[in-house]
């Protein structure tokens, strides 16, 4: 049985029964449109209000890392790259950092429902090693609270430019069946673990997943907690992008926004994203492109179009290169993502 201690945090904010990802700051992304949610069968027990606030002092602001994402967005428009590489195989990464790294101011570093790979930290060291700037994506899916605390020790001390704290996906279907998820912590709270470390915490937030009305004011309170950028998932096209950032200012929020942009250049890279919970994807850009004579060019040109347009919405200071890009593998996605953050900082 969890003591008080363990179920409490945050100005005496408690988890929500009948959250599987025990949340105290939900909803995750992942509700999937009729308010279901994404690992249990019943509706999220967060659809309705009152939100949980933070309460507790916000930690101080790290400085900006010198030339890292954050201080060149002060410049001008930044793009953030996925890393899509083999699992377990730091030669991929290497060859994957070397064709991004030159043409994207950070590399995403995920956390795969479906994928297990290396530990954040090494995988922070090896796109370091081989020239990059990593933003690494840290879950609390599969560590309890002392293992992330070592964790954001681990990349303090290697010198990432962020952390991107997300409370994680549900594991995927197969993926490691019988072994326990710990969900010790949710995204907003180890945002202000990784703040009290001295690292820039970035958090996601999804826009079109419900509860819609209440997640600007989601922004704030995780910007409360000590996020200083936030990575927006897809939504349907700028319209609905410059709703949500203008929701979210009067909401309280005032950090920096990057929108995400679906890369996709064939059957399977697109429908990945179309299935994800909580993303919106334009679907008739998608038919577009893949009935395309050339689907790889329209895939290209359909992403360099979308990042046009939610760069010209206020506050969006940067785009995320999203997806699987190609299912070529891993260099094949890489160069489709290159060709993209070239032509958008050709723009800049």
């Amino acid at each position: 049985m969890r003591t008080a201690e363990q179920s409490t945090s945050a100005g005496g904010a408690e988890e929500r029964p009948g959250c599987p990802k025990r949340m105290v700051f939900g909803p995750c992304g992942g509700v999937r449109d009729d308010g279901g949610c994404e690992v249990a069968p019943h509706p999220c027990v967060f659809l309705g209000s009152p939100l949980p606030r933070w309460t507790d002092p916000t930690p101080p602001a790290p400085p900006p890392v010198a030339g890292g994402l954050l201080d060149r967005a002060g410049t001008g428009p930044v793009v953030l790259t996925d890393l899509t590489v083999h699992p377990f195989d730091p030669a991929s990464v290497r060859a994957v950092v070397a064709a991004l790294a030159p043409v994207s101011d950070g590399l995403l570093v995920g956390e795969h429902q479906n994928r297990p790979d290396l530990p954040p930290t090494l995988m922070a060291q090896e796109v370091l090693a081989a020239g990059g700037r990593p933003w690494t994506t840290l879950a609390c899916r599969d560590r309890n609270r002392v293992v992330l605390e070592q964790e954001l020790a681990g990349l303090a001390a290697v010198g990432v430019d962020g952390v991107l704290c997300v409370t994680g996906d549900g594991r995927g279907p197969g993926v490691r069946a019988g072994v326990s998820s710990a969900f010790d912590l949710d995204g907003t709270r180890l945002a202000a673990l990784a703040a009290a470390a001295g690292l820039t915490a970035a958090v996601p937030e999804s826009p079109d997943a419900p509860p819609v009305p209440l997640r600007p004011q989601r922004v704030a309170e995780k910007e409360r907690a000590g996020a200083r950028l936030c990575v927006l998932n897809h939504v349907a096209g700028p319209a609905r992008l410059a709703a949500f950032t203008a929701a979210a200012r009067a909401a309280g929020a005032t950090l920096p926004f990057l929108a995400s942009v679906a890369v996709y250049t064939d059957e399977r890279s697109a429908r990945v994203l179309q299935a994800f919970p909580g993303l919106h994807l334009d679907d008739a850009a998608v038919e577009r492109v893949l009935a395309a004579p050339d689907p790889v060019a329209a895939g290209i040109a359909a992403a360099v179009r979308e990042a046009r347009a939610l760069l010209a919405v206020p506050g969006v200071v940067g785009v995320n290169l999203s997806g699987l890009a190609s299912d070529g593998g891993p260099a094949a996605a890489a160069a489709v993502k290159a060709e993209v953050a070239t032509m958008i900082r050709e723009d800049a």
